[in-house]
């Protein structure tokens, strides 16, 4: 789905190229039985994609026109001084800034492989290892054929903008998930327990259930919703080559999942990444669009209010994880704020800032007041963006974006159960507990420490 939803994206982006080609070789002239805009995907595939992977006779109809359209479009780039075929683009069809400079994510599997093992293959591909950052600027560096361990995320490889692992055999085998950075960041923040009951509730197309199951180690159980029926079908698919097998996957509305059911009765754990306004995601594929009306705005925030709400009330839950990929406040900050106000007796953010003794905002017997947030290991203190100051406390929040953190737009909270009087747990996830190194008090650009092969290795 997505090496054919990457074709039609890039044939409608060199769309203008393309017509000057077909109208320069004169190919609709020739065959006149070929439609006009599947002419346009063939000729791109052929020119400047995989080389025509589809099959019949559409593919043997274009190899027959090859040298005339490969002369045409020499021809082409002579007429405009130009070597590039990206540079026949007009600056309209051009990659967005924002998309040409955010890198390609890697996340290595650890259901089946670990990180050692998927550098060491990497390596033997021809790549250059330059060990783990130490800030965004060596990513935004990143050219070539170099690739770094991230700074945040232990298993996070970084590469390039534009680099395609679609056909690499660790993608096709699923030892690694081609994910963007802050949509890792949901799964790593809520930080499951072995043995928890966790669900995530609007799953497709599953890579955050995916990492849930990976940071679990499979030891649990993960009930996962979606309302589509096809997208679910892909996610089940997803899920098996990955090696996911503690989970139950639901074709049914989050809000209409019973959180006194029996069968949800040990559900500790929440990741709710509901729908929204997708207004972070950056655009492979420039496109003119109106921002969401006031009116579309509000709908949306109705209903993560009232899903968010819902999510607070399975009576076992101990830790929830809210997140979009919007850059509205009112999707972000305004959810939350509204939220706690309705449960602030029982849940509080968790403070992801670092910064000791900052304070949280409550509801406590139906009274607005001020309570401190526990005492903070430094999660994750050199994350440059936090949430808007929309209320006291919401730079506990997280917020991630092109220009600051090299990712696409997204807004992460974290909610935590209140529990008066009780040792305060750490905000740091596991996987951070677990991999110091990759903490505070690292040495900056270290590689991480060898750890053991017990995994499937890939040759």
């Amino acid at each position: 789905v997505r090496q054919l939803y990457a074709l039609v994206s890039e044939t409608l982006r060199y769309s203008p190229v393309l017509e000057k080609l077909l109208a320069g070789a004169a190919l609709l002239q020739v065959e006149k039985k070929l439609p006009p805009q599947l002419a346009k995907v063939l000729v791109y595939d052929l020119l400047f994609g995989k080389g025509l992977k589809c099959g019949g006779r559409w593919k043997a109809l274009a190899r027959r026109h090859r040298a005339r359209l490969e002369a045409e479009l020499a021809r082409l780039k002579v007429q405009q001084k130009v070597s590039r075929s990206e540079d026949l683009l007009a600056p309209a069809q051009a990659a967005s800034p924002a998309a040409s400079q955010v890198p390609r994510y890697v996340r290595v599997n650890t259901l089946k492989t670990c990180v050692d093992d998927v550098i060491d293959f990497f390596k033997r591909q021809g790549y250059s290892y330059l060990g783990q950052a130490a800030s965004v600027e060596e990513l935004r560096a990143l050219s070539g054929k170099k690739f770094l361990l991230d700074l945040h995320l232990p298993e996070l490889l970084v590469f390039p903008p534009q680099t395609d692992f679609h056909d690499n055999l660790l993608y096709t085998s699923g030892h690694i998930i081609l994910q963007d950075k802050a949509s890792c960041l949901p799964a790593f923040l809520l930080s499951p327990a072995a043995g928890s009951h966790v669900i995530d509730a609007c799953a497709a197309p599953g890579n955050k259930t995916s990492h849930l199951a990976a940071i679990l180690k499979n030891k649990s159980q993960i009930f996962a919703f979606d309302v589509d029926t096809k997208r679910l079908a892909t996610m089940n698919t997803m899920l098996m080559r990955a090696g996911v097998t503690s989970f139950q996957l639901a074709q049914q509305d989050f809000l209409t999942v019973d959180p006194r059911d029996p069968k949800y009765s040990k559900v500790t754990c929440i990741l709710l990444d509901p729908s929204c306004s997708g207004s972070g995601m950056v655009n492979r594929v420039p496109r003119e669009e109106a921002a969401p009306s006031a009116e579309r705005l509000q709908a949306l925030a109705s209903f993560q209010r009232k899903v968010l709400s819902h999510a607070l009330s399975f009576p076992a839950l101990q830790r929830l994880v809210y997140s979009t990929c919007s850059l509205y406040q009112e999707e972000n900050e305004d959810v939350v704020h509204a939220v706690l106000q309705e449960w602030g007796s029982v849940f509080r953010c968790v403070c992801l800032c670092g910064h000791g003794g900052t304070w949280c905002r409550a509801l406590r017997d139906s009274a607005l007041t001020l309570v401190p947030c526990h005492r903070l290991v430094n999660a994750f203190p050199s994350w440059p963006c936090r949430g808007l100051t929309a209320f006291p406390g919401a730079e506990s929040c997280l917020r991630a974006s092109p220009a600051d953190t090299l990712t696409h737009g997204f807004f992460v909270a974290v909610l935590e159960r209140h529990r008066e009087g009780a040792a305060a747990p750490s905000s740091l996830p596991v996987a951070a507990k677990e991999n110091p190194e990759h903490g505070e008090g690292a040495e900056p650009g270290a590689a991480p420490k060898k750890r053991k092969r017990k995994k499937q290795q890939v040759k």
